[in-house]
Order: C-alpha cells, then structure tokens, then sequence
C-alpha cells in the first residue's frame, strides 16, 4: 500500500510521531483542521481553473475578431485575383504590383 509515495511503516511513524507530540485528545482537532485545509485548498484549485478558463474564452474571442477584422481588409491582385493584405505593395502569388 503506497500513500504518497510512503509505504505503511512510514505511515505508522508518522502516526506515532503525530500521536507523542499533539496528544490523542488533540487528534480528532487536527484531523478537523487538516480535512478542512485540504477542502479549502481543492475549492481554491477549482476557482483558479474557472478563472483561467474565462481568461482563454476572452482570449480566443479577442483573436477570432481580430482575425475576422483583419480578413476583412484584403484586396484582390488586379493581374492574377488572389487575395492579398489590403497595406501589400506587392502580390504574393505573382509579384504584380498592387496600386
């Protein structure tokens, strides 16, 4: 049985180390405690995923109507009608000069 990456008699020195230092009246407190940071850490890991999640829906958003804004300003080649970047001096495909 592996917990961490510790085997039972590590476990069991932990155990008694805890159990010699806070006592076993304190044991159910810390155990309390200790199952509470551990849900108040997982809810934190949920928020920051949420959080993070939202800032790449933004992101994606912000460069899909960039994209859409920069698609938008093409003009045609007037030699061979490809399409090319509205600021181009030349064409891409033929090298014409665009005007």
């Amino acid at each position: 049985m592996m917990i961490l990456g510790m085997g039972a008699p590590e476990l069991l020195v932990i155990l008694l180390v805890t159990l010699v230092i806070f006592g076993p009246k304190n044991l159910p407190k810390l155990g309390s405690a200790l199952g509470q940071t551990v849900k108040s850490v997982r809810e934190g890991m949920e928020e920051s995923d949420a959080a993070a999640a939202e800032k790449v829906k933004s992101e994606v958003s912000e460069a899909s109507t960039e994209a859409q804004t920069a698609s938008s300003q093409k003009k045609s080649c007037p030699k061979c009608g490809a399409e090319v970047d509205a600021d181009a001096a030349f064409c891409s495909h033929c090298g014409a000069k665009i005007d």
